[in-house]
């Protein structure tokens, strides 16, 4: 098993400790997620993220999606059927699953669509206005503008 040591990080960054939990809270729900269901994480633009769930035999109204603290929970509730069929092999999974994904500072869900077994759900990192860059105008006392400061 390995382990990881920030004591590094801890003698020379304050206010990084919230990584630390991340990552703990990340192994664990690692060891206890189930395999299924089967899903992909893609990275549609540089902001843009789509996670999909391969949920063969579900329907809409037994499915849910929830963003709770930067937690997002996809759960699904198999409603039983009295089918009276004997199977041979039964390889398509109709159970319950819940599957959770930690979401990053500022990643917000913008919508999800449930087509031909795929649940794509749309997500995009939005930082706020006073994150991002702004260009501060450079003025001289002679009354005369200069060039542009980029604060990054």
């Amino acid at each position: 098993m390995r382990t990881l040591d920030f004591s590094p990080l801890y003698r020379t960054a304050v206010g990084f400790d919230h990584l630390v939990n991340l990552v703990d809270r990340v192994k664990q729900t690692e060891r206890s997620q189930p395999a299924y269901p089967p899903y992909n994480i893609e990275l549609v633009a540089d902001d843009q993220y789509r996670v999909s769930l391969a949920l063969a035999g579900f329907e809409l109204s037994e499915l849910d999606i929830v963003l709770d603290q930067g937690v997002l929970t996809v759960s699904g509730e198999k409603t039983p059927k009295e089918s009276g069929s004997q199977y041979l092999h039964q390889g398509i999974a109709n159970r319950n699953f819940e599957r959770s994904f930690q979401l990053a500072e500022h990643v917000e869900v913008k919508g999800a669509s449930f087509e031909n077994g795929l649940l794509d759900i749309t997500l995009k990192k939005e930082l706020p206005e006073a994150m991002k860059p702004i260009n501060v105008e450079i003025k001289s006392s002679v009354g005369v503008s200069g060039g542009q400061f980029k604060a990054a």
